[in-house]
């Protein structure tokens, strides 16, 4: 059982395993190809204490280890630095900062070394074949210019907002469209010359924001192809609460991506923006504008039954995995802050689309 275990933590490394009639020839040549992909992980910090820690710990544990790790610390105040260099990364410090991780990674890609460059952020552990799957994917699918992954189903942090969150992020990614509309950096690999043809991340995002998923806009537009691969996961430590939850869901994330979509004249179709997501949003309005008028008039009542169904069926999946996931009161929890976040995203698109539109409108007055 252990030299079975060993095999198969080995070929990750070179791939899915070969189907029996493949020669032993075209084995040897598939795992010379994979072995010759040289992967720079490049990987911003600001303060970021154990949880960078855990992460360095893991890749030096990974069944197919990076060719080189770059970290890049912007203007921590803790020992970040100190500790990546203990663990063996390269360190690359950053002057005037925290300028957000935009800069940070552009910073690494200019010194990497590596064919691929693997983005990961400092507070998730990959998994020991996380890596091995990379090049495998990036081998194997000479098409794709870059891919990403997803957070796994088992994250640490306690408490019903951040297994929520946490949680319901891993959901998204293992249920979106294998060919993506956009990148996530947080476990994100590239070509890099694609990277560098791009022209790397918008630095004017000063702060952890959508700089990523701008740079996958931008890796569209330029004919590139992205791919989502579930399979590729990572644990991610990060604790969140009530009101960083809102902070990050609203100012950096729907504020910045709004005004990206409308900017750009391009409505993603994927992930959580896709029709599904528009219709819950619809129908979590509804809801909320039925429960209102209930308590001034009667008849709303009736409508709130349908509102609740309609948000129900449409989620009833991933609803479903929560409920697995930790059981009634969990779920029932879940339920509420995906419905609260279903109307303050929407609510804050539909604001600054309606500003945009005005200011047109009087423009052309």
């Amino acid at each position: 059982m252990a030299l079975e275990a060993q095999a198969s933590s080995r070929s990750y490394c070179i791939g899915k395993m070969p189907a029996p009639k493949k020669t032993f020839q075209v084995m040897r040549l598939r795992a010379r190809a994979i072995t010759r992909v040289k992967l720079s992980v490049i990987i911003p910090v600001y303060n970021g204490g154990e949880g960078l820690e855990l992460c360095l710990k893991a890749l030096a544990a990974s069944v197919c280890p990076p060719d080189e790790i770059i970290v890049v610390d912007d203007t921590s105040t803790d020992a970040s630095a100190s500790l990546a260099a203990k663990l063996g990364a390269t360190v690359l410090s950053l002057p005037d900062g925290p300028r957000g991780p935009a800069r940070a990674r552009n910073h690494g890609a200019a010194s990497a070394q590596g064919d691929v460059l693997v983005f990961l952020d400092a507070d998730v552990v990959v998994h020991p074949d996380t890596l091995g799957r990379i090049k495998t994917y990036l081998t194997e699918l000479p098409e794709i210019a870059a891919l990403f992954g997803s957070y796994d189903a088992d994250p640490p942090a306690p408490g019903l907002v951040s297994r929520y969150k946490n949680l319901l992020h891993h959901y998204i990614h293992q249920h979106g469209r294998a060919e993506a509309s956009t990148f996530w950096a947080g476990c994100g690999a590239i070509r890099r010359n694609v990277f560098s043809a791009v022209g790397g991340f918008d630095e004017s995002y000063l702060s952890a924001a959508i700089e990523d998923i701008e740079f996958g806009a931008r890796l569209r537009r330029g004919g590139y192809r992205i791919r989502l691969c579930p399979d590729i996961q990572v644990t991610h430590l990060k604790r969140w609460t009530f009101v960083s939850l809102l902070r990050a869901d609203i100012f950096r994330r729907a504020v910045p991506w709004t005004r990206l979509i409308l900017r750009q004249g391009d409505w993603p179709r994927d992930l959580n923006v896709d029709v599904k997501s528009r219709l819950s949003a619809l129908s979590a309005w509804a809801a909320l504008c039925f429960l209102v008028l209930g308590f001034g008039s009667s008849w709303a009542w009736w409508g709130l039954l349908p509102a609740i169904t309609a948000l129900g069926l449409l989620n009833a999946d991933l609803y479903g995995f929560f409920w697995r996931q930790g059981g009634p009161g969990f779920a029932v929890g879940a339920v509420a802050l995906h419905a609260l976040y279903l109307i303050y995203s929407s609510l804050t698109f539909t604001v600054l689309a309606g500003q945009t539109w005005l200011r047109k409108l009087l423009a052309g007055l």
